[in-house]
């Protein structure tokens, strides 16, 4: 296990967590749209027009729809990166760097070259042997706690 392998994941994590942010920043932009929706159904700008009312409903249903998966995006980036950093969960690593390639161009970059990091042997042992040891602590736990 080198520390190279160990160094490049860790940044490779803190890259995650920026990209992270920047996708749950992004996806905030639909909160003008919501805010405008909302005074639509509620009559404020409206006024009496039943028309902009159900328009204010769908303003407000598809900006909330964005919102929700931008955020949820982020926060599957962000966990991404929490186990980049543990050198826990190497499936989902590998999901949440296939993930990040839609996000262009900053986000395909950081995808693939997570993509390509994760494929290396070294790295697959890393996350092997950390695996190994947190089931093995987990029995561990377990069998003391019955002893208890």
């Amino acid at each position: 296990m080198s520390t190279q392998e160990k160094d490049t994941l860790h940044m490779l994590a803190i890259f995650h967590y920026v990209i992270a942010g920047l996708i749950a920043l992004i996806a905030c932009i639909p909160l003008i749209h919501f805010t405008i929706g909302i005074s639509l159904t509620a009559g404020a700008i409206a006024g009496e027009e039943p028309v902009l009312g159900m328009v204010g409903t769908i303003f407000t249903l598809i900006a909330s729809l964005i919102i929700l998966i931008g955020w949820g995006t982020a926060f599957f980036i962000f966990q991404a990166g929490q186990n980049l950093d543990k050198q826990v969960k190497y499936q989902f690593c590998m999901i949440g760097a296939g993930v990040l390639c839609i996000f262009m161009p900053l986000g395909t970059i950081l995808g693939v070259f997570t993509l390509v990091t994760l494929q290396d042997e070294s790295v697959k042992a890393i996350f092997k042997s950390n695996e190994t040891n947190t089931s093995s602590s987990s029995s561990l736990d377990t069998a003391q706690q019955n002893e208890n």
